[in-house]
């Protein structure tokens, strides 16, 4: 995008060290830091490589800044404070830091306070000490309320809405809780944003709903952010309210082929379900969800046979007032393809598509390399 992320593209990769602040928000960024985040992916070469026996995308530079990330807290959340610092974790794994630090704070600190504590950060990335990785709290107790549920609510956090595999994955579950009765409605979350009167009436409709299923695409470890926006808006207008009991569910998928890439997006969804008082019904994730097109489930064939079935397992949950099967959720995580075919099809992808825009030569330029 041509817009101010090229030069906050150019002066990351010109500097030693950078630094994240921003307040924890269901364990993660604030939608306003995640905006900024979202857009760096040019930092890094469209092609894989395994790290660690997992997929990520190969180094597009070969110097990479060290990394610090402080988020604050009004009030101690053990659970958030967790999620948090294993999301600077990953962060860092796509970010090739070589030096990672994760701290959280509370609001209300000295300036003396403020000082010891950065004299360690500076300290230790001096002497290259990096945070220990801290891996992801236990899951909270999913809800399971026995209620007939009457109305559900599909909230869809792509970019692509309609065409997007999280509509996909979304739409196909939705269809089997109406053939069970319930009625249903999906609101796109990115045509919300700019109207006012569209927002309003997607906080109405979650306050109506008995089930809300957040579908989104993983970005950089975690939600898009303006899905994150549109939770942070939900949270501010339960604020106060009594409403009846509600359950609320999501589900992830992410490009890399394990699904285990989502875990941490979904623990931000499940902090975001208890910090706003929803019963939490669990989650989904999917790997390698490029490989569905867009299109409906059911035009899939075989390959969505699997998909289809741990989405229908879901469904009969849900519809139920329960919480999504472990069997439900084990299902959909295993593989569609082998990760060594998804790299070599990955790879080949791109440069079929650079082919035909003729930009084949440029594919590893490292632009912003001497800009700073």
């Amino acid at each position: 995008m041509n817009d101010d992320n090229r030069e906050l593209a150019a002066s990351i990769v010109g500097s030693d060290l950078l630094v994240y602040l921003t307040p924890v928000t269901f364990g993660g960024y604030s939608s306003v830091l995640k905006k900024m985040v979202d857009h760096q992916i040019q930092n890094i070469s469209p092609f894989f490589v395994s790290l660690d026996g997992e997929i990520h995308h190969e180094k597009r530079y070969s110097k990479y800044p060290n990394f610090l990330a402080v988020g604050w807290l009004d009030s101690p959340d053990e659970k958030a404070e967790l999620i948090f610092k294993n999301l600077v974790q990953r962060n860092a794994i796509n970010f090739y830091a070589k030096t990672v630090i994760s701290e959280v704070l509370r609001t209300k600190l000295s300036i003396e306070q403020i000082s010891k504590y950065t004299q360690k950060w500076l300290l230790d990335l001096k002497i290259g000490k990096s945070s220990l990785p801290t891996g992801l709290p236990a899951k909270d107790l999913v809800h399971n309320t026995d209620a007939l549920v009457r109305r559900a609510l599909l909230l869809v956090g792509s970019p692509r809405s309609v065409k997007s595999n999280s509509n996909s994955i979304g739409s196909y579950l939705f269809e089997q809780l109406k053939i069970m009765g319930i009625e249903i409605e999906t609101i796109y979350i990115y045509s919300v944003l700019h109207s006012a009167e569209k927002l309003k009436a997607l906080l109405d409709a979650v306050d109506a709903s008995d089930l809300i299923v957040l579908a989104f695409p993983l970005y950089v470890d975690s939600l898009p952010a303006p899905v994150i926006e549109i939770l942070e808006f939900i949270a501010s207008d339960r604020k106060d309210k009594l409403l009846h009991p509600q359950m609320f569910a999501s589900i992830a998928n992410c490009g890399f082929p394990e699904a285990a890439h989502n875990k941490t997006a979904l623990g931000i969804c499940e902090t975001f379900a208890r910090q706003v008082q929803f019963g939490w019904a669990g989650s989904l994730a999917l790997g390698g969800g490029e490989a569905l097109g867009g299109l409906p489930l059911i035009q899939g064939g075989g390959r969505t046979t699997r998909i289809r079935k741990a989405l229908d397992m879901a469904a009969m949950a849900l519809g139920a007032g329960k919480a999504i099967p472990v069997a439900a959720q084990e299902l959909l995580e295993k593989p569609i393809i082998p990760k060594w075919v998804y790299c070599m099809m990955g790879g080949m992808g791109w440069r079929k598509l650079a082919s035909r825009f003729g930009v084949s030569e440029s594919l590893n330029r490292q632009p912003y390399l001497t800009k700073h």
